[in-house]
C-alpha cells in the first residue's frame, strides 16, 4: 500500500515561506506533496517558489493566466468565487490525485489568510478529505481586530482535524476543538528564518545603522488618521536615526491618496517591498522594527530584536515583552517604544525550536508521511 498523498493548499509568499520547512521534511520522508495555489498573492511567487526551492504548483485554484494580486477586500467574493467554482469543476480530478490510497487524503492549510477557510472548506467538503491546519489556535480576542485575519482562524478551527499550535497558549485555545491539538512548540516561521538569515545582504545605500518599517494592513491602511498619525511620528524618529519603510503597492498607494509623499527623503527613505531571502537579512541588521505583521513581530521575537507592533490588538500575546511591544495603534506607546528601543534587546531564541520537525514527526505518527 502506498503513502498517502498530502496536498498543501496556499494562496500568499508568507504561506509559502512558512510551509517550506515542512513541505521539505515531507519530501524527505518519500511523500512528493503538492501544492494547490489559490493566486492571492502573484507578483512574487515565482522568486519565492525559486529562493526556498519549491516547485511550481500543481494546480492554480484560479487559472494562472488570469490570476492576479488581491489587493483591496473589494476583490474577494470575485476571487473565492473564482477559487470555489475551480475546485468544484475539477473535484474529480483533484479528489483522484489525493486516492492514491486507501488511507483517509490530508490537505494541509496555513495561518489566518482569506485562503485559510477557503481551503479548509475545499478540502473537507469538495475534497472529502482531512484537514491539518499549521499555525492554529491564534487568537486576539477580538472578531474586529484584526478582521479579517481572526474570524479566518475561528472558522477554520471548526473545519480541521488536526490543529498544529505554535505553544500551550494556542492548545489552550483549541481546548474545545475537535480532532488532535499538537503543540508545535514554536512557529515555523523559525525553521522558514534559518534558510534566509545568513544569506548575502544585498541593498545599495544601506545607512550604517537603521530602523525599518512595515505598515500595510487593512486594519490600519483603512483608518487614514492613524495611519498618517504613524508616518509623520516615523519620519520625526527619522532625524535621529535613517529609517527604512518597506512598502507594497497598496501603501505606496495609500500615500499617494493622502498627500503623505511629502513625509519621505533620506532620511525617511519609502523602498519597495524585497523577496524574504533579501529581506531577513536585512530585518537582522535593523536597530528596531515597527510593523503591523504578526509574523515579522515573530521573527523579531526569535531574533530578539526590539520590535512595535502597530496594532491594537495580537493573536501572538506570548511575544509581548521587554522586545516586543503592543502599541494598541496609540501614538504615545509607539513613541516611548521609539524612546526606549535601545534598552530592549532580548535573546534569540533561533537554534532553540524545530515546530517543522514536530509537524513532520506528527504525520509520521499519523500514517500521512
Amino acid at each position: 500500500m502506498g503513502l498517502t498523498v498530502i496536498s498543501f493548499i496556499l494562496g500568499t509568499t508568507a504561506e509559502l515561506i512558512k510551509i517550506a520547512p515542512v513541505y521539505h521534511g515531507i519530501a524527505e520522508r518519500g511523500v512528493r506533496p503538492k501544492i494547490w495555489f489559490t493566486a492571492q498573492h502573484v507578483d512574487e511567487v515565482a522568486d519565492a517558489l525559486a529562493d526556498l526551492n519549491l516547485p511550481e504548483p500543481d494546480v492554480w485554484l484560479v487559472p494562472k493566466d488570469q490570476a492576479r494580486n488581491l489587493e483591496s477586500p473589494a476583490q474577494v467574493p470575485g476571487w473565492g468565487a473564482q477559487v470555489l467554482r475551480t475546485a468544484w469543476s475539477r473535484r474529480h480530478e483533484l479528489r483522484a490525485a489525493l486516492a492514491e490510497d486507501g488511507r483517509p487524503p490530508l490537505v494541509l492549510v496555513h495561518g489566518d489568510t482569506f485562503t485559510t477557510p477557503y481551503g479548509s472548506l475545499i478540502g473537507k467538503r469538495i475534497l472529502k478529505a482531512r484537514v491539518g491546519h499549521i499555525e492554529a489556535g491564534q487568537r486576539s480576542g477580538s472578531i474586529m481586530s484584526p478582521l479579517p485575519e481572526e474570524l479566518n482562524r475561528k472558522l477554520t478551527a471548526k473545519i480541521a482535524d488536526l490543529h498544529f499550535a505554535p505553544t500551550e497558549l494556542e492548545v489552550g485555545n483549541l481546548r474545545h476543538a475537535r480532532g488532535v491539538v499538537v503543540n508545535t512548540e514554536a512557529n515555523t516561521a523559525i525553521d522558514a528564518m534559518r534558510l534566509a538569515i545568513n544569506q548575502p545582504l544585498d541593498v545599495p545605500d544601506l545607512p550604517e545603522k537603521f530602523g525599518l518599517a512595515t505598515l500595510h494592513r487593512f486594519e490600519l491602511l483603512s483608518r487614514p488618521d492613524k495611519y498618517r498619525e504613524a508616518l509623520e511620528i516615523l519620519r520625526e524618529q527619522s532625524r535621529e536615526m535613517p529609517i527604512l519603510y518597506m512598502a507594497g503597492a497598496p501603501e505606496r498607494e495609500k500615500i499617494r491618496s493622502l498627500g503623505l509623499d511629502h513625509l519621505f527623503d533620506d532620511r525617511f527613505i519609502v523602498r519597495p517591498k524585497m523577496r524574504y531571502l533579501k529581506f531577513l537579512p536585512l530585518v537582522a541588521r535593523a536597530e528596531y522594527v515597527v510593523t503591523d505583521s504578526g509574523g515579522l513581530a515573530a521573527e523579531c521575537y526569535y531574533l530578539g530584536l526590539p520590535c512595535a507592533v502597530h496594532r491594537e490588538r495580537t493573536e501572538t500575546p506570548q511575544h509581548l515583552g521587554e522586545t516586543v511591544v503592543l502599541t494598541e495603534m496609540r501614538a504615545d506607546k509607539l513613541q516611548d517604544f521609539l524612546a526606549t528601543y535601545p534598552n530592549r534587546r532580548g535573546e534569540s531564541w533561533m537554534d532553540k525550536y524545530h515546530p517543522a520537525d514536530i509537524v513532520v514527526n506528527s504525520l509520521a505518527q499519523l500514517g500521512y508521511c
